[in-house]
């Protein structure tokens, strides 16, 4: 007799399969078939190939020239465990994201490989041949259409196929069950005629093995082969300083977006006042937005009321918002294409800022301002902080509140000021919130701007409550203003310059908002 319904196997059953003891799947032949009959044919032609595609496509070349006659391994990275089995939704490394072109919950454990050739020979003239590997739907005829519930189709919805994805992105696509194979054919060292590989790592644990197993078997030297792993790491950071006109119309998209849930969270601003936990009040109004017209939160929203809004990075949001307070807010959407906005406002929760913390606000905003005004091309990256923080330390110095003098405490060895501002004035913005984070030095913090850097301006003054060397009227107020910067041919554009900046602005934007 068949049994209808799977029974667990008992304590030889692997613990990985255990999981699926709930779900009591049947097992009998006549299910299997049954399942695999009676579906309708996909007739649908090929899509046309995505927005992002050609600009992709020259990343790749970018890569290709800097790395001749290696093989260039970029991994997606896997599904990410968030409780027992059920995983974060899927976010691909944003190295891959960048060279591949594709954004919003795309093929968890895909593998972009640049394939050396013959100079000039690869793609678009490149020296490499670029092939994406993926686990492409399976067939209505198989189990894991309906048992597999990470990637199967009755579980998870439609997945692309090989020749689909290839459409999409004008690469050639191979089934994941090649990857081994592509990854390890003909490595080793090139002093004796192999290919030497290099790995984006810390991504994809399983990648890494095949890599470092291929290299322990033909013998190279892994030491070596990280400082060549880091130098590709490198390169990608650095190959995203400069954005195309492609990457700049998505952070426009994301910072419109994003300017939408500041609005909301005005209007719910009323709701959250009248509950205990009001900052998520203000987290929620925020988040809807960011689902509806983006993929999901660029990080994690800094919703801070009070004395919270001086903590740099207060995630828990689980304090009150409370009339006469201040409240920051530090959130940015990311659009489906993964490019994110980073913009911060610090708001008057009963509508009105009080002397003092206009005062302190419009300190800030001429900390922005001053640096804005000096963005340019040329202009080293440096000197946005330099020139913000010197006009915190001028108004601090006026306040009675810095203990030295303006020059000491803008010198190396002063550096008072920084109490209350302790974090840099600016950081690239794209495809992660801190975009580039492994580019060099002298490429980033000491390198002179260019038309197409994209970054955050964002100043702050955060006076603790327990802070005793202010005065005590200061104390409790936390303010930030940030705002997304391109620079142009020649100077800069806010890109989030339409939301209301000024404090009467802020006011004035508020009051209309909330009725």
């Amino acid at each position: 007799m068949t049994n209808q319904v799977s029974s667990p196997a008992g304590s030889d059953q692997p613990l990985e399969d255990r999981v699926n003891n709930r779900s009591q799947r049947p097992t009998s032949d006549s299910f299997k078939q049954f399942m695999a009959s009676n579906w309708a044919v996909d007739t649908s032609q090929l899509p046309d190939a995505d927005p992002s595609a050609s600009y992709a496509a020259a990343r790749r070349t970018a890569l290709s020239a800097a790395f001749p006659g290696e093989r260039l391994v970029i991994p997606a990275g896997p599904l990410k465990v968030r409780s027992n089995d059920t995983d974060y939704r899927f976010r691909p490394h944003s190295a891959f994201a960048h060279l591949t072109g594709l954004g919003v919950d795309h093929e968890p454990d895909a593998v972009l490989i640049l394939e050396p050739t013959d100079d000039g020979a690869g793609d678009h003239g490149s020296n490499h041949a670029a092939t994406l590997y993926f686990a492409p739907m399976a067939g209505r005829d198989s189990s894991d259409f309906y048992l597999d519930s990470r990637s199967g189709e009755f579980w998870v919805g439609p997945r692309p196929t090989l020749s689909t994805m290839s459409a999409r992105t004008g690469m050639p696509t191979e089934s994941l069950e090649q990857l081994e194979l592509a990854i390890t054919k003909n490595s080793g060292p090139q002093a004796m005629g192999g290919i030497r590989i290099r790995l984006v790592r810390q991504v994809d644990l399983n990648v890494e093995a095949l890599v470092d197993t291929s290299r322990i078997n033909t013998s190279q030297d892994l030491e070596a082969s990280d400082s060549l792993d880091n130098e590709l790491a490198e390169f990608v950071s650095e190959l995203r300083l400069i954005k195309d006109d492609y990457e700049v119309e998505q952070l426009r998209a994301s910072v419109a977006a994003t300017i939408n849930g500041f609005e909301d969270v005005v209007r719910n601003l009323d709701r959250a006042i009248a509950h205990e936990r009001g900052e998520r009040i203000v987290e929620g109004s925020f988040f809807a937005r960011a689902r509806l017209e983006g993929n999901d939160l660029g990080y994690d929203t800094i919703a801070a009321s009070g004395n919270n809004a001086t903590i740099l990075h207060w995630i828990r949001n689980n304090g009150a918002v409370n009339e006469g307070e201040v409240l920051l807010l530090d959130a940015g959407v990311e659009a489906d294409s993964l490019y994110t906005a980073d913009i911060t406002r610090s708001l008057p929760v009963s509508g009105t800022y009080t002397q003092v913390q206009r005062r302190v606000y419009e300190a800030v905003l001429d900390a922005a301002d001053a640096a804005f005004a000096a963005v340019k091309p040329g202009l080293k990256f440096r000197d946005l902080h330099l020139i913000a923080t010197r006009v915190l330390a001028e108004r601090l110095s006026q306040w009675g509140i810095l203990p030295v003098s303006v020059e000491e405490a803008m010198s190396l060895e002063g550096q008072q000021h920084r109490r209350w501002m302790p974090h840099g004035t600016s950081h690239h913005l794209g495809l992660d919130v801190h975009d580039c984070a492994q580019a060099r030095a002298e490429l980033y913090l000491d390198a002179e701007l260019k038309e197409g850097m994209v970054f955050t301006i964002e100043p702050g003054l955060y006076f603790k409550k327990e802070d005793l060397a202010i005065p005590e009227e200061y104390r409790g107020i936390g303010v930030r203003i940030e705002d997304d910067i391109l620079v142009t041919a020649t100077g800069a554009e806010s890109l989030s310059a339409a939301l209301p900046r000024t404090a009467d602005d802020v006011e004035a934007w508020m009051a209309k908002l909330r009725g």
